[in-house]
């Protein structure tokens, strides 16, 4: 029992306690409450007085933005309204000024009006006195209107004319030394612009032997070896007493080359008799045609001709065989090709097809041994029988000055052969040699009666003679040309051709004093 009451006693205790103590946590939280919501009411009077200010200060200074925009508005109307008066008072000056000059016009109008009626009067007062002086010359003279106007239109007539000649005579002059310096420019811009090898070739005959017993193995028994290669190349063997050499000797040059080969191989290989010669000899023919062929295409590609015939090709690779007082005419062409396309272009013309002029103009000569005429009769034949244009064709044709001159491509092949010719290192022959030639030609020429000067021209292929015009007509002249043509064929010696021109002159001179 005791124990119960002593439970019961602390139990109402223990309630008593955790009522006391939950009374005192409540007046805290109360207290802490107060003093927060306290805090928060001053918080928030301190911010709501910081907004005013702010807010204070923002339309303050709007206000003082405000206001200077204001006045930088007044200011600038203040400026337009000045230069609008400005401008208004110098229309009315300009107005004032146009009002002046208004009246001044009518004033000059009136002025010129009446003037221009005295002038009328004074006209038609000329008019009648001319009319009245014309008719007095008219009963002088004899002579009617018509007929007095027909002989002062001849007599200006005549009087244009001379005018006109002289003026033609002298604008032709101008023309004439104007085309002269452009065309001394443009040949001497191509020159300096082509850099050629200042070399010139000599094709050789000669074939190197080891020993003089060799010599016997090529002519063989009884001769038969050089018999069989004679006949399978078509050249003449010359075997003399020179030591270690032996000639082979033709005029068709490649045969020549074909045969120098051919003989090459045969003492290299030391098998001669004339079934191995046969064959050395069918074998270098089928690489000697080859050979010329690419050098053919070589020259083609170095010169920048495209799309010749197969036939072109193998007559452009003959001429590296064919030489012209020791120019290789291959190498030539190739030089005349540079050169004339260089010149087209400097006078505006087609390049390529100046160069393809120039690269064919000689092509002539690879075959003039086997057709009758002179190599640019030959070259424009073959030209015109493998399709090649009308300007390829006539430049082949002409470029020594043979035809009349029908395209410009043909003129400059003509300057460029001559500057490739002419040019130093070019051509390899003595000049007493060459000077005897062309006095041999002038010499001949003045031995025909009649003559009175001649002149060997174009490195001796032209010789031009003048005759007395009163010993010699026109027929005669005809016969000199034909006679002294055929005494050069029959007295000297010459390469290609030589052209004959005989000029017969009659001049009538009078002295106006």
């Amino acid at each position: 029992m005791p124990e119960a009451v002593w439970g019961l006693v602390g139990l109402v205790v223990g309630v008593a306690i955790g009522f006391l103590f939950d009374r005192l946590r409540r007046g805290a939280a109360f207290q802490g409450r107060d003093e927060i919501i306290k805090q928060a009411e001053q918080e928030a009077e301190n911010l709501k007085r910081s907004h005013e200010l702010a807010t204070k200060e923002e339309l303050l200074k709007r206000r003082e933005d405000l206001e200077k925009e204001l006045t930088g508005s007044r200011e600038e109307l203040r400026k337009q309204e000045k230069r609008l008066d400005k401008r208004e008072a110098t229309l009315d000056d300009q107005q004032q000024d146009f009002l002046k000059k208004d009246r001044m016009l009518e004033t000059t109008q009136a002025k010129l009006a009446d003037r221009g009626k005295a002038l009328d009067a004074r006209e038609k007062e000329l008019d009648r006195v001319l009319q009245e002086e014309q008719d007095q010359l008219y009963k002088i003279g004899g002579l009617n209107k018509e007929e007095a106007t027909g002989m002062l239109l001849e007599r200006l007539d005549r009087q244009l004319k001379n005018e006109t000649g002289g003026l033609i005579l002298e604008h032709r002059k101008q023309l004439k030394e104007e085309c002269e310096r452009e065309s001394r420019e443009a040949v001497l811009m191509a020159v300096q612009r082509y850099a050629a090898a200042h070399t010139s070739e000599s094709t050789v005959s000669t074939v190197g032997i080891p020993s003089d017993e060799m010599k016997g193995r090529i002519i063989g028994r009884e001769g038969r070896n050089i018999r069989a290669f004679e006949k399978a190349t078509g050249v003449d063997v010359i075997v003399d007493d020179t030591p270690g050499v032996v000639i082979v000797s033709a005029f068709d040059t490649v045969r020549r080359e074909i045969a120098k080969l051919s003989l090459e191989k045969l003492v290299q290989d030391g098998r001669i008799h004339p079934t191995r010669i046969e064959e050395v000899v069918i074998e270098t023919e089928k690489e000697m045609g080859e050979h010329i062929r690419r050098l053919g295409q070589e020259a083609a590609q170095e010169a920048g001709i495209p799309s010749l015939h197969e036939k072109v090709l193998d007559l452009m690779g003959r001429l590296n065989f064919r030489v012209s007082y020791s120019q290789n005419v291959r190498r030539h062409s190739i030089e005349v090709s540079y050169l004339t396309g260089l010149i087209a272009e400097q006078l505006g013309l087609d390049g390529a097809m100046a160069r393809r002029c120039g690269f064919l103009h000689d092509i002539g000569k690879a075959a003039d041994h086997e057709m009758e005429g002179g190599h640019p009769a030959v070259g424009a034949e073959l030209l015109k029988r493998y399709g090649e244009g009308a300007e390829v064709v006539h430049a082949a044709a002409g470029h020594h000055d043979d035809i009349r001159v029908e395209f410009p491509y043909t003129v400059l092949v003509a300057a460029a052969d001559a500057i490739s010719a002419a040019r130093p290192g070019a051509r390899r022959e003595t000049l007493e040699k060459y000077v005897r030639r062309l006095e041999e030609l002038e010499a001949l020429a003045c031995g025909f009666p009649g003559v009175d000067q001649s002149y060997a021209i174009q490195a001796g292929r032209e010789v031009r003679v003048i005759v007395d015009s009163k010993q010699i007509n026109d027929r005669e002249a005809a016969k000199l040309c034909r006679d002294l043509a055929k005494a050069i064929e029959e007295t000297l010696t010459y390469p290609g051709e030589v052209k004959v021109t005989v000029l017969r002159e009659t001049r009538t001179v009078h002295m106006a004093r």
